[in-house]
């Protein structure tokens, strides 16, 4: 179950997180309700998620997996430039994300 919450508090921070831009600076009502409402689920998913998971695996998880889905929706929807070095820095992300999930706790 910690890890199906955790994978709520994921998604819920990609709409979030995605909404966040169309907000403009939160002077957009629908996409504002959207953003606050998205974050609100996340966070408290993510709270409840870590009643069962490491923080240190649930907190790599959460933020690799959310920083490589928003860089592709950054490029792929708002059309946002992404250089080799930013895709080697994520990269470098998910390359340590596994590393804490895999060998980061007993």
């Amino acid at each position: 179950m910690g890890y199906v919450l955790l994978a709520v508090a994921i998604l819920s921070e990609i709409v979030g997180t995605a909404y966040l831009k169309q907000t403009e600076g939160f002077t957009k009502l629908i996409p504002s309700m959207i953003c606050i409402l998205a974050y609100g689920v996340c966070h408290y998913s993510f709270a409840k998620c870590l009643l069962r998971v490491n923080l240190s695996v649930g907190y790599a998880i959460w933020c690799g997996i959310g920083l490589v889905i928003t860089t592709l929706i950054s490029v792929l929807v708002y059309k946002e430039k992404i250089s080799i070095p930013g895709i080697l820095g994520v990269g470098l992300i998910l390359i340590g994300c596994v590393l804490v999930n895999g060998f980061g706790s007993k």
